[in-house]
């Protein structure tokens, strides 16, 4: 009979450690579950929010990227339009132009030419910048004249308007002159074709060479 009752105490006390193994086993899986489900659920966290924050940033680059070189090339095609209308006004003629020559001496020590463009054309133009001009002498020969320090100036003509030049020199009231002039040969600017006009009459004395005059840039009269 003792036997038997330590037998049953032996029993009863394995029962209870197992029973108590099987409690603490339950008790550190809950733990594990749930220290398991808290990492999982930051880590989700953590990366969702790089992750929408990189989108978003992302997206929001290549967004102002395109709206960005969108404007640039609506602005550089606005500006190709504007430069392609301004170019539709083309550089006059020497056909359409009405072209005269006359003294218009300011002293008795300097000389110039005025040199005058009528637009009688049908159309604007552009009459912008310096004329070809050759001076002829009475020997027939012909010296082109230089260019004056001076920068040209848009001078746009419509139907009708007009545009003046200028030949510069010093007058030579000595008498003894060795040039002598009997026309001037006109080549509007960016033109080819040239007119003959007569020397004014009663225009002083070129003083020096013909290498000495000057030739101005056009402009108009208004």
């Amino acid at each position: 009979m003792k036997y038997t009752r330590i037998s049953a105490l032996a029993a009863i006390g394995v029962a209870a450690t197992l029973s108590l193994t099987a409690c603490g086993g339950a008790d550190s899986g809950k733990d594990t579950s749930s220290k398991g489900s808290s990492s999982s659920s930051s880590s989700s966290s953590n990366g969702g929010s790089k992750s929408e924050g990189g989108s978003g940033s992302g997206g929001s680059q290549a967004s102002n990227a395109k709206a960005g070189s969108g404007k640039g090339t609506e602005a550089e095609a606005a500006g190709n339009g504007a430069t392609k209308t301004g170019s539709k006004v083309t550089f006059c003629k020497t056909e359409d132009l009405a072209i005269d020559a006359t003294d218009a001496a300011p002293d008795e020590e300097s000389g110039r030419i005025n040199i005058t463009m009528i637009n009688r054309g049908s159309t604007t133009c552009s009459a912008t910048g310096f004329a070809g001009v050759d001076i002829k002498d009475a020997d027939h020969t012909s010296s082109p004249i230089e260019r004056g320090q001076a920068q040209p100036r848009v001078t746009i003509l419509k139907p009708g308007d007009a545009a003046v030049f200028d030949l510069a020199y010093d007058i030579d009231n000595t008498g003894n002159s060795l040039a002598t002039p009997t026309d001037i040969l006109v080549t509007p600017p960016n033109e080819t074709h040239t007119v003959s006009l007569k020397w004014p009459a009663g225009a002083g004395a070129i003083k020096g060479a013909y290498t000495d005059v000057q030739v101005y840039p056009t402009h108009t009269t208004k």
